[in-house]
């Protein structure tokens, strides 16, 4: 055999082979997803408790409209999706934020996981439509948007069943709303934000910033 052809079958095989998938998570990936993850639901105990001086007025003036606190349970997938960019980050960093509220303790007790996995499928669902290929700020605002109103579906089953029409329609608006603007909007400038400190060198939101700091 000679060089030439030794070469030619080298270039081949090197062509054929296929590249490692951007898509499948690291241990580093599996390592920042859960730091981001755990700060989250360390939040989430503080909001458990800050929230309730905010949304008993909200209720009082307009019944449903309680729902605008729901962004500071939301944000964790988002974030945490923003960050990793790989699929399930969202539903990972939601639930795992949601099991560390429920351990620390709160009054919603074991169903706390169960709306940590149904808010973390709301946003999941947003990135895999755009099949983990779009993490710009409209994005971000319909995977909050959407996490929302799981979130409102889920509590007008278990926390307000035979809701009249004028609660559902409010309290649905008003989660969407909190999920876009505070699980969308600030997760996604807390990322960006995050990125120009160099922290997320090794994250495609890093190299993003870098380049845009160019």
């Amino acid at each position: 055999m000679t060089d030439q052809q030794t070469t030619t079958r080298g270039e081949t095989s090197a062509v054929a082979a296929p590249a490692p998938s951007l898509l499948r998570w690291r241990v580093i990936d599996i390592v920042v997803a859960s730091v981001v993850a755990v700060a989250a639901g360390l939040v989430f105990v503080l909001w458990n408790i800050a929230s309730n001086p905010i949304s008993a007025p909200l209720s009082a003036l307009l019944p449903g409209l309680q729902g605008l606190v729901a962004g500071g349970w939301l944000f964790a997938g988002v974030l945490t999706a923003l960050i990793i960019r790989k699929p399930g980050a969202a539903l990972y960093g939601e639930l795992l934020a949601a099991s560390v509220s429920a351990l620390v303790g709160n009054q919603w007790g074991v169903l706390t996981l169960e709306s940590g996995l149904v808010q973390g499928l709301g946003a999941e669902i947003v990135f895999a439509v755009f099949l983990y290929k779009r993490w710009n700020l409209p994005v971000a605002v319909l995977a909050g948007a959407v996490s929302g109103l799981a979130l409102a579906i889920n509590d007008l089953i278990l926390w307000y069943p035979g809701s009249g029409t004028a609660f559902t329609v409010i309290y649905t608006v008003s989660a969407i709303v909190s999920g876009a603007l505070i699980a969308g909007v600030l997760s996604w400038f807390v990322v960006k934000w995050i990125a120009k400190t160099g922290a997320l060198s090794r994250f495609a939101a890093g190299r993003e910033a870098r380049t845009a700091g160019r």
